[in-house]
């Protein structure tokens, strides 16, 4: 059963051709995904994992596949995107000594055997896809006691640009992103075991609106609604967003907030009946338990 999100009635195909025409300016503008990828990979050190087979999800220009043949030499870890441009830029980035297999394919629909796959760790992909889909899918390919690590963009994202915007015209202008909360629910609806989710926020400055409007576009990251103003945004509404955005700006810098929902579950060790929403929030000695069960077997 398909459930409704605020970030579902996206643009599919418009997102893969933006992540597309991205490849080749998303690393030098992605310094935020660079810093959440390293946290998501630091909170691997809490697991006890020996996985044979790792899915990097949403793996853009491969640098955290390259980190994960770092630290689970024995594994074979595949790079999976939706963009055939991303998968090329980190085939040209990957070292030969430890390479990764590659495959162009959307999160739902992963060409991967039931069970087969070890860890998935997913970084600021989910926000443009369905997770109820997503997680489905994640929960099909993982085998029992199988680990999944992710993070995504929660609705504080880009706060001041939404506001700024609200104040020009009625349109669509910014992504509508999913909550946590909602996010777990999700989680359990997919039949996950001991869902742990958190969130961090993180500020990014700028000198100008411009520059954000960049850096949005250099990593892919477009307005992707079905709703979005299809044409180019005129002089006269832009200028009007530089004024509303100014009400923000602090010590000489515009700040552009982002919410980030790292998230966590095991896929269980047999089939079992799938779980009220209630039970979508779980402390973290509860899954210091579970790894500690995991450890025994």
């Amino acid at each position: 059963m398909s459930h409704e999100h605020p970030g579902s009635a996206l643009d599919a195909p418009w997102v893969r051709r933006s992540f597309d025409r991205a490849a080749a300016t998303f690393d030098a503008a992605a310094v935020l995904h660079a810093e959440v990828r390293g946290q998501l990979l630091q909170r691997l050190d809490l697991t006890d994992l020996a996985p044979r087979v790792i899915v990097d999800a949403g793996a853009g220009t491969g640098h955290a596949s390259r980190a994960l043949r770092r630290r689970y030499p024995k594994a074979q870890v595949i790079a999976v995107d939706s963009a055939l441009g991303m998968l090329r830029a980190a085939a040209r980035q990957r070292s030969w000594r430890r390479p990764f297999a590659r495959i162009c394919a959307t999160a739902e629909h992963l060409p991967l055997a039931d069970g087969s796959v070890d860890l998935i760790l997913s970084n600021l992909m989910l926000q443009w896809c369905n997770p109820d889909a997503v997680f489905e899918e994640f929960r099909r390919v993982l085998a029992p006691r199988g680990f999944l690590s992710f993070t995504s963009l929660g609705p504080d994202t880009l706060r001041e640009l939404r506001a700024s915007w609200e104040r020009v015209d009625s349109q669509s202008h910014v992504n509508q992103f999913i909550d946590m909360h909602d996010l777990g629910d999700a989680l359990v609806r997919a039949g996950f075991a001991v869902p742990v989710l958190d969130v961090e926020h993180y500020t990014l400055t700028y000198t100008e609106v411009r520059r954000l409007a960049a850096d949005l576009k250099a990593v892919g990251a477009h307005n992707a609604t079905a709703g979005r103003p299809k044409g180019l945004t005129g002089r006269g509404k832009f200028a009007a967003l530089q004024t509303a955005y100014e009400a923000y700006r602090h010590e000489g810098r515009l700040p552009a907030t982002y919410e980030i929902v790292f998230g966590q579950a095991w896929a269980p060790v047999a089939a079992s009946r799938r779980r009220g929403a209630e039970d979508a929030s779980v402390s973290l000695q509860e899954i210091e338990r579970q790894l500690r069960i995991r450890r025994k077997s």
